[in-house]
């Protein structure tokens, strides 16, 4: 009992990701600087941004719901990291396992973005208020092609466990350059589900201010950023599991490190997308999902129903 307190307090958990989360979160912003020829902030900016933020006062609106206020900011941030129990880091098995813990992780991370739209929503503020409802609609856009092509790799796997799956395609990495579609599909998705460039619509600070997080100051603030930063490493680790799995069955350091350069080349990709693209309108951003990433969902959907079909019984056995 303990042990599994600290597990999910310490290592891997809240903490562990909290700091992970922030030392990504400066990665991010030194990549994005360098990549348009800038300097960037210091590596200790994430850190005291926070320690900032813990020393601000909390300031709510008079006319928001005080109590979904304060509480919004720390589901996303417990959502979040309950959502890492579920996904293998290192070692070939996630923390807290079981067979079809792939739609729980999925459900989980749905809660931060639902967070956000609570949180805008009962801020009652004009520029909150649009933010939240950019919020929900970009959730509608992204959360369907994402499902699909989380799924898709379990067909031919033979199991929703992620665990399963990312044992699976270790031991058959071949079989990974199937999935190649789904992993383009799932880095557009994990960009618009984490609201960033050219998916930032519902936090545009040149058209509606902080967008949801407008009203929002201090230690809620704080967590706010900190829930984004742990949900950024528990997506991109998503990301890695399912369609990096390579040095899965590693253990100790080597396997923490394997781990932490996997979640780095899906952050650089990020980074890199965030770059080269300017923001879109919402409806743009819809159009786009609806149009061109859920059809490419459904594709790798096809083919790996098609291949589960042909060949799936002569590999299928990896899973759970």
């Amino acid at each position: 009992m303990a042990a599994s307190i600290i597990e999910m307090i310490v290592f891997p958990g809240f903490i562990f990701l909290g700091v992970l989360g922030m030392i990504f979160e400066y990665v991010d912003r030194i990549l994005y600087a360098r990549l348009q020829n800038r300097k960037g902030p210091p590596w200790f900016q994430p850190f005291a941004d926070f320690i900032k933020l813990g020393a601000k006062e909390d300031v709510i609106p008079r006319e928001a719901d005080s109590r979904m206020f304060k509480l919004a900011p720390i589901l996303a941030a417990a959502a979040a990291v309950v959502a890492s129990f579920y996904i293998p880091m290192w070692g070939g098995s996630a923390l807290h396992s079981f067979t079809g813990d792939a739609v729980v992780v999925i459900y989980l991370l749905t809660i931060p973005t639902v967070s956000f739209f609570l949180a805008g929503w009962y801020s009652t503020s004009l520029y909150s208020t649009v933010g939240a409802v950019r919020t929900i609609t970009q959730l509608f856009a992204y959360e369907v092609p994402l499902f699909l092509v989380i799924l898709a790799p379990g067909i031919l796997a033979g199991t929703w466990s992620l665990s399963g799956m990312a044992v699976f395609y270790s031991q058959h990495p071949l079989l990974c350059l199937t999935n190649v579609l789904g992993f383009v599909v799932a880095i557009v998705a994990l960009q618009g589900k984490l609201e960033r460039i050219p998916f930032d619509i519902p936090e545009a600070e040149t058209e509606i201010v902080a967008g949801t997080f407008t009203e929002y100051s201090g230690r809620l603030l704080a967590i706010f950023r900190l829930a984004i930063d742990i949900e950024t490493v528990v997506g991109a680790a998503l990301v890695s599991a399912i369609f990096l799995p390579f040095g899965i069955g590693l253990g100790g350091v080597l396997g923490c490190l394997v781990f932490i350069i996997k979640i780095a080349v899906v952050m650089f990709i990020l980074a890199v997308f965030k770059t080269s693209m300017a923001r879109l309108r919402i409806e743009q951003m819809v159009n786009f999902c609806w149009k061109y990433v859920a059809p490419a969902a459904v594709l790798q959907l096809f083919i790996s129903m098609i291949l589960g079909a042909f060949i799936g019984d002569a590999f299928i056995g990896g899973g759970e």
